[in-house]
C-alpha cells in the first residue's frame, strides 16, 4: 500500500498497515532546514531534497503546493493518480500543465524505501543476453540506470528492486518499481545522508522533446512483498493477468519459419513445414522475414510491403490456404517502423527518414511514424494485408537502436499506430519483437499479446532469460521456442529434451526445420506442451533459492497440482548434490519424473523408478533428492496432490 500524507509527502510504502502518524514524524536535524525533508511523489529542491530532482525544466520552479493529488507552483499544475489493484500492484503517474512556456527535462515518480532495505537488484544484458541480474548494497549515494534505445532495451533494468539483506526468491522484504515505457528511461535508487531513500523512475527526455502544454508520464508499476521475489512476481502476474486484455484462450503451438528457412521462401518447402507441423500438432505457422518485395536478404525491401510477385506468384494464397486446411492459424512477420535505404519506399519518401545521415543497422534506418503521411502509409499497407489474407497474428519486429531521433514522439506514435490497426483487426494477436527482447515493457503489453524474450534459442542461455522475465511478466506473455540441435547464435550442441524442457515453461513452439526431426519426438513435445499449459499460464510462478550456482530449480504451482524443472546448467563442485527443496507445496502429493535427461550417476536415487509420496510441506523444508544429471540437462517433475 502507499499512503500520503496532507502535503503530498509519502508516509508508506509497503505491508498493508495504518501508518502509525505522528510516531513517523521526524526531528529536526542540527545545520539542516528548519523543517525536516520527507519524501514525495515529486521530491522537489526547493523544498530541501539533497538527492535527485524529481521535476527539473527549462525554468526553476518555486515549491509546490499540494491538496490532496494536485500540487501548484506559479503557473505549473501536476496532477497525480494513483491506482490500486487487488493483487497489490499499485500505478501511478503524473500529468503536468503549464501556462507558460516550459521545456520539461525530467518528471519522476519516487516511492520511499525504509532503512532494512539495503540491497538493490536489477537487471541489465545485451542481443541474445538480455535481463541477467546484478546487485549490489544501496549505500550512500544514487544507484542509476539510463537506456537510450529508443525502445526498451536489452539493458533494460525492467524492474528495479531493493530489499532487506540477503533476500531471494522465497525470503526477504522487497519493494520493487518498473516503469510502463517502451522508449528510453532512467531508474534510480538512492539513500541519502539526511536518511531518506527512494525508488523512482521516469522517461528519459531529450532536449527540446517536451514543451508545455500537457505532459502525462508513463505509468509507474509499484509493489511490496514480504515473500521475497516469488512475492513480488505473483503480484505482478496476478495484475496481469487480470487486465481484460489478457490472453484468455489457450496459448497455440506456434511454428516460426525464420530459423528453418531465413530467406529462402520456396512454396513447395513451405508446405512441407507446414504439414510436418501439423502432424506435430503445431496451431500456428508463422512466415517470418522474407515474404516481401525485394526482400533476398537483409538489405534491401524494408517498407515495401507488398507481396514479392517474383517469389509468390499468386500471392500468399496459396500458403495460407494449404495452413489453414491443416487446421492452423497463419501468421506473419512485419517490421513498419524501419526502411531499408534500398528500398522503393526510401526512394520515394527520403522526408519520411529520421536522421537518414546517422549509421544503419542491421542495413536498416527508422522511420518517422509521428509524420501523419508516414504513419497513414503504414496503416494502409498493414490493414490492406490483414484485409486481403486470413492472418491472425503479427510479429511486429524493431530491429534498430534510434539514434539521435525523437524518441518520445516516435513511441506514441507507434502505440497510436498499434491502437488503431487492433481497432480495425480485434482478433489479430501481435507479437513485441525487437532484435528479440528490446522491447519488453508493460506499456508494449497494452497492445501486444506476447513478447519475444529473445532472438536465442539456445537453451542454456534461455534459462537465465526466461526465469528473470518472469519477474515481471507470467510465462504466457513469453514466446519460448525450441531451436535446432545447434543454436544458431551460439554454436551449441544441446538434446532435445533438454530444449522442450525450457521451451515448456513459456508460451511454446518452434523455430527449426523440423522435417529434419523424429516425428513422434515432435508430437510427443507437442503433447507435453498442450497437457500442462493449462498449469503453466494460470499457476503461481516458483523459484527456489537453490545454493548450487551450476543448477535451477523453478516451477509453477497450481490447484492441485505443480510442474518443476530442476536444471543441471553446468557440473557441480559436488559429485552428489544434496537434497532440492521444492517451494510452494502442501499437503499430502505424489512426486515423478515426466522425461529422462541424461544421468552421470551409476544408480539413480531410488525413488525416481516409481515415484514417491510425501508431503509439500517436507518438499519445501527439506527437499528430495535429485539425481546427477549431465551438464545442460533437464529433469522434468509431475507433482500430483
Amino acid at each position: 500500500m502507499i499512503a500520503l500524507g496532507p502535503g503530498g509527502e509519502v508516509l508508506h510504502w509497503g505491508a498493508e498497515v495504518e501508518p502509525p502518524g505522528a510516531a513517523l514524524e521526524p526531528p529536526v536535524a542540527r545545520a539542516a532546514l528548519d523543517v525536516a525533508v520527507r519524501p514525495m511523489l515529486i521530491n522537489e529542491r526547493a523544498r530541501g531534497w539533497r538527492g535527485r530532482e524529481g521535476l527539473v525544466g527549462s525554468r526553476r520552479l518555486p515549491a509546490f503546493e499540494w491538496e490532496g493529488l494536485t500540487g501548484r507552483a506559479g503557473d505549473v499544475v501536476v496532477r497525480t493518480e494513483i491506482e490500486d489493484s487487488p493483487s497489490g500492484v499499485t500505478r501511478l503517474r503524473h500529468t503536468i500543465s503549464a501556462g507558460e512556456p516550459l521545456e520539461l527535462h525530467r518528471l519522476a515518480i519516487a516511492l520511499p524505501i525504509p532503512p532494512v532495505a539495503t540491497e538493490v537488484l536489477d537487471l541489465s544484458g545485451r542481443w541474445c543476453r538480455e535481463r541477467h541480474p546484478q546487485r549490489r548494497a544501496l549505500e550512500l549515494g544514487t544507484w542509476l540506470r539510463e537506456t537510450r534505445h529508443g525502445r526498451t532495451g536489452f539493458d533494460t533494468p525492467l524492474m528495479l528492486v531493493a530489499g532487506t539483506p540477503g533476500f531471494g526468491f522465497r525470503t526477504g522484504e522487497v519493494w520493487g518499481i518498473h516503469l510502463g515505457w517502451s522508449g528510453d528511461a532512467a531508474y534510480w535508487a538512492e539513500r541519502l545522508p539526511d536518511g531518506n531513500a527512494t525508488l523512482a523512475a521516469a522517461e528519459l527526455l531529450q532536449p527540446g522533446e517536451v514543451v508545455l502544454g500537457e505532459y502525462t508520464t508513463p505509468w509507474l508499476y509499484a509493489a511490496y512483498s514480504d515473500r521475497g521475489l516469488d512475492g513480488l512476481s505473483a503480484q505482478f502476474h496476478g495484475y496481469i493477468r487480470a487486465r481484460p486484455s489478457h490472453p484468455r484462450t489457450p496459448r497455440p503451438v506456434v511454428l516460426n519459419t525464420w530459423e528453418a528457412v531465413y530467406f529462402d521462401h520456396d512454396l513447395d518447402r513451405l508446405t512441407r513445414l507446414a504439414e510436418t507441423a501439423a502432424d506435430a500438432g503445431v496451431e500456428r505457422f508463422v512466415l517470418d522475414d522474407g515474404w516481401f518485395r525485394h526482400r533476398r536478404d537483409d538489405t534491401a525491401g524494408l517498407g515495401d510491403w507488398f507481396v514479392d510477385e517474383t517469389v509468390w506468384p499468386e500471392g500468399l494464397h496459396p500458403l495460407i490456404a494449404r495452413v489453414r486446411a491443416l487446421g492452423m492459424q497463419f501468421g506473419l512477420w512485419v517490421e513498419p517502423e524501419m526502411v531499408n535505404p534500398d528500398s522503393d519506399l526510401a526512394r520515394a519518401h527520403a522526408d519520411w527518414i529520421l536522421n537518414p545521415g546517422g549509421p544503419t543497422w542491421r542495413g536498416q534506418q527508422v522511420l518517422d511514424v509521428a509524420n501523419p503521411d508516414c504513419r497513414a502509409y503504414l496503416l494502409e499497407r498493414l490493414d490492406a494485408l490483414l484485409g486481403e489474407y486470413e492472418i491472425g497474428y503479427l510479429k511486429w519486429d524493431h530491429n534498430r537502436d534510434l539514434v539521435d531521433s525523437p524518441v518520445h514522439a516516435q513511441t506514441l506514435a507507434v502505440y497510436g499506430l498499434l491502437d488503431e490497426l487492433r481497432e480495425r483487426h480485434p482478433g489479430v494477436e501481435i507479437e513485441s519483437c525487437s532484435s528479440g527482447g528490446a522491447r519488453v515493457d508493460l506499456g508494449i503489453l497494452e497492445r501486444t499479446d506476447r513478447v519475444w524474450a529473445s532472438d536465442t534459442n539456445d537453451a542454456l542461455e534461455r534459462q537465465a532469460i526466461q526465469r528473470w522475465t518472469q519477474l515481471l511478466l507470467p510465462p504466457e506473455l513469453i514466446g519460448s521456442h525450441v531451436g535446432p540441435p545447434r543454436a544458431h547464435t551460439t554454436h551449441r550442441t544441446q538434446d532435445l529434451s533438454f530444449r522442450v524442457a525450457t521451451a515448456l515453461f513459456g508460451h511454446f513452439g518452434f523455430e527449426w526445420d523440423i522435417t529434419t526431426a523424429a516425428p513422434d519426438e515432435l508430437r510427443e513435445a507437442v503433447a507435453l506442451y498442450k497437457r500442462r499449459r493449462g498449469l503453466i499460464h494460470s499457476g503461481t510462478v516458483v523459484r527456489a533459492d537453490h545454493p548450487d550456482p551450476s543448477a535451477y530449480v523453478h516451477g509453477v504451482v497450481g490447484d492441485g497440482e505443480a510442474l518443476f524443472a530442476f536444471v543441471q546448467l553446468t557440473t557441480s563442485a559436488l559429485e552428489i548434490p544434496g537434497p532440492v527443496r521444492l517451494p510452494g507445496l502442501s499437503g499430502r502429493v505424489r512426486v515423478s519424473a515426466l522425461n529422462a535427461p541424461s544421468f552421470a550417476h551409476k544408480e539413480p536415487p531410488p525413488w525416481l523408478r516409481e515415484g514417491i509420496v510425501t508431503t509439500g510441506e517436507a518438499l519445501a523444508a527439506i527437499g528430495l533428492q535429485m539425481p546427477v544429471l549431465h551438464p545442460e540437462q533437464a529433469l522434468l517433475l509431475d507433482v500430483r496432490s
